[in-house]
């Protein structure tokens, strides 16, 4: 298996890192635009991109620790049976998000294309949370043309 694996460090709270993670309203904030069903661990959260796009099943939550999500449906192939993980870990003078995608079954270049692009947007995170200016799809970086 395969995974994906960054961390980022965030001047900002763990709460408010977690609420990012777990809510329409702050995931739509970094991610992307167009997102439903975030909540307590069994919720179907809807991520759209023009319309398609992936959904996530919450399989577990630790207040301002832990949110994982597994993959539900098949869009993309690519993605099904992946697990996404976000630990946050409080620091001294910052709060570090570590990301995981894992239990790709290949490494290609989609693999490769979405690592940058989770960087891409955990650098959009870091924003919204520090500067209240988040890039979330369709404002993301675009890496590929």
């Amino acid at each position: 298996m395969f995974e994906i694996n960054h961390q980022v460090g965030i001047k900002a709270s763990p709460e408010k890192i977690y609420h990012a993670l777990t809510t329409d309203e702050g995931l739509t904030n970094w991610w992307t635009n167009d997102i439903s069903g975030a909540g307590n661990v069994g919720s179907i959260i809807k991520f759209r991109f023009n319309g398609g796009g992936p959904d996530f099943s919450v399989t577990e939550l630790v207040e301002n620790k832990t949110v994982r999500w597994k993959h539900s449906g098949s869009t993309p192939e690519a993605w099904m049976g992946t697990e996404i993980l976000f630990q946050i870990q409080a620091g001294d003078d910052q709060t570090y998000v570590r990301f995981t995608h894992s239990h790709w079954k290949e490494s290609t270049d989609f693999l490769a294309h979405c690592s940058t692009k989770w960087a891409v947007f955990l650098l959009s995170l870091k924003d919204y949370l520090e500067a209240n200016q988040g890039r979330p799809f369709p404002n993301d970086v675009q890496i590929s043309h």
